[in-house]
């Protein structure tokens, strides 16, 4: 989807209202005096490890057929109304059971189904991962949410000022790194492999959107950045902390961090943007998006990492109340946006959307339910999201109280 007019055949922009929270209000709740031993960089007292978690099991057996059933229709209508070539999509609510299904294909041209055991780029969902990177690090002390981004990548316009939770809430007001220049260097040679601080050099020395806090705009720069805070505070490549501290601990083995999409497994996904009104096929590269956006995922990962996301289970408890705090934004599509991740009725987790592939991750609370939906169109002709929406409609249905 295209967020940005003056950027038009340029999806993975997306440029909205963001959180607006006061930076010392979070850290102050992450550094309470129970929290334990160690000190952060603000010297406040912080305990010395990360929650840690497990893989969350799946709910036992088969949904209620008559939930199926309006499950799989709520499906066909959204794919329906934006044409979408195909999807996988998963529903599991405690103690009722899972729902899984492919619909449609993969890739158009070769005729190839899609199936539930595909990986699929998880684009901005990857934020969320990113995100709980850096709250992880807050809660054992090994950084600060105030400090200023130039204490680990100088060279950012206000970087003197800008802090970390306004990177994380999408505060910053720093210039995202699609510009002219990168653009010309990626159409110039589209199967380019950029390195994160390739991407992050385009967002230095740039002016300004709006003075850090003032404003609330949502750019992949702000998580690309923190990526590169990881990397600083940890001393190894941001894949492997991402593999370490969250996928390893969780299982997820059909998950990984991959900027060469030519070791994506086939058969695979073909994403399509819609182009006057054309699906058109497009080659993936998905280093252009970095710790931002460069995730691939399996359905039953998502469902992991939906549950996990949604409950906290890797961050302290007061943290993870303290990211929820949100507000309202235009786009993307949720009721509020917090810190490296939305909310929509009730359902927390994130939405990915970009060079053909959108994708949603949900948990509720409440229930307990979970709900994954990646789908292989983006750019449609009425800039909706169609992830999300297929999300909402199930979400809807189970609602609705279709089960019983």
């Amino acid at each position: 989807m295209n967020y940005d007019g003056s950027l038009r055949r340029v999806p993975w922009i997306i440029r909205a209202a963001g959180l607006v929270a006061a930076g010392g209000l979070l850290l102050s709740a992450c550094s309470s005096p129970t929290a334990g031993s160690g000190t952060n960089n603000a010297g406040s007292t912080t305990t010395a490890t990360t929650a840690v978690a497990s893989r969350p099991a799946a709910p036992t057996g088969a949904l209620p057929s008559a939930l199926q059933v309006k499950l799989q229709a709520a499906l066909e209508s959204v794919m329906a109304q934006y044409h979408v070539p195909g999807a996988a999509v998963g529903v599991w609510v405690p103690g009722q059971g899972s729902w899984t299904t492919a619909a449609g294909v993969a890739d158009v041209a070769g005729g190839i189904p899609v199936t539930t055991d595909m990986v699929w780029p998880i684009r901005s969902i990857t934020k969320s991962y990113t995100v709980t990177l850096i709250l992880q690090l807050a809660d054992e002390g090994k950084l600060s949410l105030e400090d200023t981004l130039n204490k680990y990548v100088p060279g950012v316009t206000d970087g003197d000022r800008i802090t970390l939770l306004e990177l994380a809430n999408m505060s910053s007001g720093n210039a995202d790194y699609v510009n002219e220049a990168f653009l010309a260097k990626w159409q110039a040679n589209p199967a380019k492999i950029f390195t994160l601080d390739e991407l992050n050099s385009g967002a230095l020395g740039q002016p300004a959107q709006f003075a850090p806090g003032t404003d609330y705009v949502y750019t992949n720069s702000n998580i690309n950045l923190l990526g590169a805070v990881i990397e600083k505070v940890t001393g190894e490549p941001y894949d492997k902390v991402l593999a370490q501290r969250i996928l390893d601990p969780l299982g997820q083995t059909g998950t990984s961090y991959m900027i060469d999409a030519s070791k994506w497994s086939k058969p695979h996904p073909v994403g399509y943007v819609v182009e006057d009104g054309i699906a058109q096929a497009k080659t993936e590269n998905s280093s252009i998006l970095g710790p931002a956006g460069s995730m691939f995922s399996t359905l039953e990962d998502g469902r992991v990492w939906a549950t996990t996301l949604g409950t906290g289970a890797l961050l302290k408890p007061a943290t993870q109340e303290l990211r929820k705090i949100g507000h309202k934004i235009a786009k993307p599509p949720y009721d509020l946006y917090a810190v490296g991740m939305g909310t929509t009725d009730g359902w927390w987790g994130h939405n990915g959307e970009g060079v053909g592939f959108t994708a949603a991750t949900f948990y509720h609370k409440e229930t307990g339910a979970s709900i994954v939906v990646y789908m292989n169109e983006s750019d449609t002709p009425d800039k909706s999201h169609p992830a999300d929406q297929a999300f909402r409609a199930l979400a809807a249905v189970l609602s609705s109280g279709a089960s019983k």
